[in-house]
């Protein structure tokens, strides 16, 4: 339990998704947490993490809303490929929660909250963002 509520779980969010066949498909193994700066897209990376402490009956637990980004610069698809990429990501994490190990903890919870595909800065990439709540014992 030493690396905290949000490390355990972008370890295990980065782990499930390289594993997952349909997110793999898509970017191949190309999930991270910092992306390197020269990156071949479409690749997924993590957005925020932001642990919000819960305390009943003498317990710890966390309730976790976090986002994961898919980038894309799709020749002539548009926002296709960022949303067919959310898509998969949706299907590989929500109320999946036996695909995700967060380790030193138990995941009771995990839900995707809600989705915005755009167009990005430089006018030639999109960009998904997707939203998920995880509730986290330990």
């Amino acid at each position: 339990m030493a690396e905290g509520y949000a490390l355990a779980l972008q370890d295990g969010l980065v782990a499930a998704l390289r594993a997952d066949p349909g997110v793999s498909a898509l970017v191949d193994k190309r999930v991270y947490d910092e992306p390197p700066k020269a990156v071949t897209r479409p690749f997924i990376c993590l957005g925020g993490i932001e642990p919000r402490p819960l305390r009943t009956s003498g317990r710890r637990a966390a309730d976790v809303v976090f986002s994961i980004e898919a980038h894309s610069r799709p020749q002539a698809a548009g926002r296709v490929e960022a949303t067919r990429i959310a898509a998969s990501i949706v299907a590989a994490l929500d109320e999946q929660e036996s695909a995700v190990t967060v380790a030193g903890y138990t995941l009771i919870r995990l839900q995707w909250m809600g989705q915005t595909v755009a167009r990005d800065s430089d006018g030639e990439s999109y960009s998904a963002i997707i939203a998920f709540e995880a509730l986290i014992d330990g």
